[in-house]
């Protein structure tokens, strides 16, 4: 029996492991491939703290400061969840585990863009992840798509490998940080193409060409060669697991949390990129988690919902 289950190994997940262990309670997490999204991210600069720190540097850094404070870490997909009294039950593909508390930290993926040849060419040109695939790009031309933080990063990490980056966006503006958008500015390697969409990626076997629909953009209704294809068009909560417990969602199929990281069922708590916050940053969701994992804490002790 454990005092509290945590499903997901992000930042926010791992973040609730040390603490809770710290505050002596029996914890375990759950998570199929430990690390998260941030694993995919070229440079974390917004850690306080640490100046600079790669994505994956950073998981393997709360990783094992959750281990070393007590949590037991398991590698395990979690399939179902259940509540039997007041007692949780957390159904893997190999184990049925107990437990007083629950926080569901599951994360996001990323969204797709719902174009022709996308599924038909993922991992043969198209890819969700420049850190993981930029470097088989070296010298070549490849494009990024999407108006936003990550879209900007992206792109200036494939500009350290490609001999030309285009940043497609719909709208007039880049939504990114401003020192990330002032760097996308300067970078003589990339091409900010405003008012641009892609209608179509084309190809035999791999990305070959894409097909722009008809907008105000710079290369309207055209066809250009492309080598490869990067989408940041945004992350889709990963929260069905949490119907089975009757945990509320928003319209988004975001999990809806409180001030205490809390849900509408008593017991179970709510952080990071599954949850309804409107600002979603690793360092937010590894707050939640922590305020998540003191209240965890009080509900154990306590027996009751606050």
């Amino acid at each position: 029996m454990y005092d509290f289950i945590i499903i997901g190994g992000g930042t926010s997940g791992l973040s609730a492991a040390m603490y809770a262990a710290r505050l002596g309670l029996k914890t375990l997490a759950l998570a199929e491939m430990p690390g998260g999204l941030i694993t995919t991210t070229n440079l974390v600069e917004n850690w306080p703290g640490i100046k600079s720190i790669s994505g994956p540097d950073l998981a393997m850094s709360v990783y094992e400061h959750a281990k070393a404070s007590g949590a037991e870490i398991r590698n395990e997909y979690v399939k179902k969840l259940e509540k039997a009294g007041e007692i949780f039950k957390v159904n893997t593909a190999k184990n049925v585990y107990e437990g007083k508390s629950l926080l569901i930290a599951t994360g996001s993926k990323h969204k797709n863009l719902g174009v022709p040849g996308e599924k038909e060419l993922e991992n043969k040109g198209v890819s969700y992840c420049a850190l993981c695939d930029g470097a088989f790009f070296k010298g070549k031309i490849v494009c990024v798509v999407g108006g936003g933080d990550t879209a900007a990063k992206e792109a200036l990490f494939l500009s350290e490998h490609a001999s030309k980056v285009y940043l497609i966006l719909r709208r007039d503006i880049l939504r990114a940080e401003p020192i990330n958008a002032e760097r996308v500015k300067r970078n003589e390697k990339i091409d900010v193409l405003y008012k641009s969409e892609v209608e179509e990626i084309l190809g035999t076997g791999k990305v070959e060409k894409i097909r722009f629909k008809k907008t105000e953009g710079k290369f309207s209704g055209k066809e250009i060669p492309m080598d490869g294809i990067f989408l940041a068009v945004g992350q889709t909560p990963q929260t069905d697991i949490s119907k089975d417990l009757g945990v509320e969602l928003n319209d988004r199929g975001e999990i809806k949390i409180g001030r205490k990281s809390d849900t509408n069922v008593p017991g179970v708590f709510a952080a990071g990129d599954c949850t309804d916050t409107g600002f979603k940053q690793a360092i937010t969701g590894a707050g939640e988690a922590v305020i998540a994992s003191y209240y965890a804490y009080h509900y154990v002790n306590t027996k009751a919902a606050f």
